[in-house]
């Protein structure tokens, strides 16, 4: 559902066409994307109109990025001391 919002906002119909899910269970799942922050729905008479909200993703990405320069130093170090640990017991050899 979101990379269908990623193009723009839809209808929660429109949004479980591509799905095989009824329009109950559609509406469950925008809940569940609305109460994480991911999508904003706005009710356009009858119609429940969604669109995306990037922001906990961009949120999400920082933290990610953040481990990930903290798992790529830990790794880094845990080569180097391989590599020395390699060339040591080569030398014992």
């Amino acid at each position: 559902m979101l990379k269908h919002l990623s193009a723009g906002e839809q209808k929660v119909g429109d949004l479980a066409a591509p799905f095989d899910m009824s329009l109950a269970a559609a509406s469950k799942h925008v809940k569940v994307l609305e109460a994480a922050g991911l999508l904003r729905r706005e009710v356009r008479g009858r119609a429940h109109v969604c669109r995306l909200d990037v922001g906990p993703m961009h949120a999400g990405l920082e933290w990610m990025r953040y481990y990930e320069k903290f798992w790529n130093a830990q790794l880094d170090t845990l080569e180097e001391i391989l590599n020395i640990e390699d060339s040591e017991k080569e030398k014992k050899s």
